[in-house]
């Protein structure tokens, strides 16, 4: 993945020259942009295999470009962090929430940014790696998504429509933060009506039939769940 590229966007020219002078040590190709307009431009142009971005942009602003990038088929893969000023909790579930895969608030370290892109990168990796995949193996728990049968220590467990979907949707990305609303957008429909309470409330319940397993289900204060990496 050190030949990963990566477009960097931030109003700041003395921003932009930190990350590209750091991710590039790295191995990491880095281009970058100022606007919004222009991000979303090169994002169509290059395909990049990771977008830096920042909230307080000219013009279109980066939840903005956020909400475009993601709810476009060709770049909504394309993994993003948010790097900004901006470290309000509300601020940082709203990034997170339009699909942004890490929040980054400034003052920031280069160390940190950089290993914050190698774990979204590698992530990233894996997760389109498996998306092929039927079966999702972690120890003792295995989810059968073909035949939507989970195993613990050999033994079934007898899961909800929704206490399936939630596991699902945490395992296959482990490691990655979900906050309650992007959980209820990826798991409603089929007649199952799915609210941000009631998220909290299958979380009781399936942690509840996994047992000492239930430790892989983390939750992030403020924010939402994670399967533990």
């Amino acid at each position: 993945m050190g030949k990963a590229k990566i477009l960097a966007v931030d109003d700041e020219s003395d921003i932009l020259e930190l990350i590209r002078f750091n991710l590039e040590r790295e191995g990491y190709k880095v281009s970058s942009a100022m606007t919004g307009e222009d991000c979303i431009k090169k994002t169509k142009e290059k395909l990049p295999d990771l977008l830096i971005l920042d909230l307080m942009l000219p013009g279109m602003d980066g939840l903005d470009v956020c909400k475009v990038l993601k709810n476009d088929v060709k770049t909504s893969h394309i993994p993003i962090v948010i790097l900004s000023a901006k470290g309000d909790e509300s601020d940082i579930v709203a990034g997170l929430e339009l699909g942004a895969d890490d929040y980054i608030t400034k003052p920031f370290s280069p160390k940190v940014l950089v290993s914050r892109v190698k774990t979204v990168l590698r992530r990233s990796a894996a997760a389109q790696a498996s998306n092929g995949e039927s079966v999702i193996k972690h120890g003792p728990l295995v989810i059968d998504t073909g035949r939507r049968e989970v195993l613990l220590n050999s033994a079934k467990l007898d899961l909800t429509f929704s206490e399936f979907e939630i596991l699902h949707l945490l395992a296959k990305r482990p490691g990655w933060v979900f906050t309650r609303g992007k959980i209820v957008n990826l798991i409603k429909g089929d007649g199952y009506p799915v609210t941000d309470r009631a998220i909290d409330v299958q979380i009781v319940g399936l942690r509840k039939k996994l047992g000492d397993a239930a430790d892989l289900i983390e939750t992030i204060r403020g924010v939402g769940y994670r399967f533990k990496d």
